[in-house]
């Protein structure tokens, strides 16, 4: 590095502070830690023994090692004490008349090389820049809580900002084990930038009463692999922080999605802040505990339901694609027999063959015992007629999302099949309702949303159109259960949950990205590794691919009506281009 730095001083002791601190410490640097008072370094304190007690007991320190890195911070209630320090990283409240009577009395007392930076998620580096005489050295540094585990630093350059400067601070994170990403001074920057749409999304599905929030939160925990859902996480961020990010967000992007929903200020001033509290979305056994504990909205049954359920004994599957076989492996697994119906025997039998590869393998990993493997077998058969569906108990239809296509097959098992059969579709973007208008017992149709592939993947989105009956929901539930899924229920609107939530996501950050705010791999590595995201957006565009991706973003524009849902114009030239993703060999990144 350009400057060496060996002494730091850390601005505010809270959560967020005393992480800081800590990796700085841990690296060897000595750190000045300032907070306002007593009691708040007593609290800084605090933080600093239970973290490193934790990585103690996780034998990720010991105890020399704990002793040394706690030796190396020092306290102090006065700004003054930081005149010989190196680099100074404020972490106070993202209030910013606070932290810009902090940036202006920093400025009289440090050396003029010294770079000043600041840790907020929302608030101008630019303004907090212009409370000094260095604007050229202030940088923004913001880490990502809890800063000892995370890996993310995004360095935020203002306008002014020396290139020196950057290149410091980034060989800096460097040092400091981090993964730094460089960029603009925009509200947000990457990662809270698209993080929080998606999460006021969610909140205001909860408000209104869309899905439970434990169906929110298992949907995109088992249907896109996060390690959170979007309520829990918003419980440990805390409700007044997200307020505060999201309001920063709307007031710069003037964004409706943006605009925090009512129900978050609604239980901030009910006091009731997420896991700092000991109460927001969830109830938690105490303040800053992780354990979530029973309330009066947690469900007393995982399958709770009203209104009986029906026996489902066989199911009729109507489709050969790599849905329809991975929904028929499923079932046949689960124990039930299954009769496949495709267009032609050609079709069928090229399905059965894909059923025993995939059957084949799981034996062939210990998944499955060749027994239960050659029973699964044994429980399927096809036909090429809806009519052999005359005796199912349920039918699951898994054909192309064709609206036209659909409503003809279930206007047709609507005459073949007995009273009480169940009738589900797996579209993942048409209205299940339109199906069920095609026959005469729309109380008995329902969405069974599989996700791809069926036989890996543990979410079945069931969707209730508003003439389902509560019977054929509980009885839809309790199937997957048996079938070792996980249910998530929902009504019948376009991108039920889980797309609703990750396309708008997707969408902006294709804006992102062609708004030259950053690159595609660096809005994936701070996707990945500041929210633990198992993939970047632009990773998960090229596999879904592009056209699939628009014609989902399209449909749910089509719904809300929301300008934020607009498709990109750079998805819409993408695919008018022909570059789909992995499956053309280019998308959004080159794979040949």
């Amino acid at each position: 590095m350009a400057t060496q730095i060996t002494t730091v001083g850390v601005v505010g002791m809270g959560t967020m502070g005393a992480g800081i601190a800590e990796v700085l410490a841990r690296t060897g640097l000595e750190v000045v830690a300032v907070e306002a008072d007593d009691q708040g370094v007593a609290r800084g304190h605090g933080h600093l023994q239970h973290s490193t007690a934790r990585a103690l007991q996780r034998g990720k320190l010991d105890e020399t090692a704990r002793r040394r890195l706690l030796d190396r911070i020092g306290f102090t209630t006065r700004l003054a004490d930081l005149a010989a320090v190196d680099l100074v990283i404020e972490a106070v409240p993202e209030r910013l008349d606070l932290k810009s009577r902090i940036f202006t009395e920093l400025d009289g007392i440090v050396r003029g090389d010294v770079v000043l930076a600041s840790n907020t998620s929302s608030l101008s580096i630019t303004h907090l820049a212009v409370q000094t005489k260095r604007p050229e050295r202030v940088v923004g540094m913001h880490f990502f809580n809890p800063a000892p585990v995370l890996k993310l630093v995004e360095v935020v350059r203002t306008v002014v900002t020396d290139a020196e400067v950057i290149s410091d601070v980034t060989a800096l994170a460097h040092s400091l084990g981090k993964t730094p990403v460089v960029v603009g001074d925009r509200a947000g920057f990457i990662a809270n930038g698209l993080l929080f749409g998606y999460l006021n999304h969610a909140a205001r599905m909860f408000e209104q009463r869309y899905a439970t929030r434990e169906d929110l939160d298992a949907a995109m925990r088992y249907g896109c692999g996060y390690p959170m859902g979007p309520l829990a996480l918003l419980d440990l961020i805390g409700l007044d922080t997200a307020y505060e990010i999201l309001d920063a967000l709307y007031r710069q992007s003037a964004d409706r999605l943006h605009a925090p929903v009512p129900v978050l200020k609604q239980m901030i001033t009910a006091g009731l802040l997420g896991r700092k509290s000991g109460r927001g979305f969830y109830t938690y056994a105490g303040q800053d505990s992780s354990t979530v504990v029973s309330d009066a909205a947690t469900p007393s049954d995982a399958d709770s339901g009203v209104g009986g359920t029906r026996p489902i004994g066989t199911v009729g599957v109507v489709g050969t694609g790599t849905m329809a076989t991975g929904i028929v492996e499923v079932l046949a697994k689960g124990g039930h027999k299954v009769i496949l119906r495709g267009r032609g025997n050609s079709r069928t039998d090229a399905a059965v063959r894909a059923i025993t590869r995939s059957l084949d393998k799981a034996a062939g990993r210990g998944k499955l015992s060749e027994p239960d493997r050659d029973a699964a077998l044994g429980r399927i058969s096809t036909t090429t007629s809806l009519d052999d569906f005359a005796g199912v108990d349920l039918v699951v239809e898994a054909v192309a999302e064709e609206l036209d296509v659909k409503r003809g097959i279930f206007a047709t098992l609507d005459e073949v099949c007995k009273p009480g059969a169940i009738l589900a579709t797996t579209t993942s973007s048409l209205p299940v309702v339109e199906c069920a208008a095609a026959t005469s017992r729309p109380g008995d149709v329902v969405g069974m949303h599989f996700f791809n592939p069926a036989p890996v993947m543990k979410l079945v989105e069931v969707v209730a159109t508003i003439a389902t009956t509560a019977d054929v929901v509980t009885t839809a539930r309790r199937l997957a259960l048996s079938l070792g899924k996980v249910p998530v229920t929902c009504g019948d609107r376009a991108g039920f949950v889980v797309n609703a939530l990750l396309f708008p996501y997707l969408n902006d950050a294709v804006r992102m990205l062609e708004a030259h705010y950053a690159s595609a791999e660096d809005i994936d590595t701070a996707m990945k590794v500041g929210a633990a995201l198992p993939m970047g957006p632009f990773e998960l565009l090229d596999v879904v691919g592009l056209d699939v991706s628009l014609t989902i973003q399209r449909s749910l524009y089509r719904e809300f009506r929301e300008p934020g849902f607009a498709p990109a114009p750079l998805l819409e030239h993408l695919v008018t281009a022909g570059l789909l993703g992995r499956k053309t060999g280019k998308g959004f990144r080159d794979y040949s």
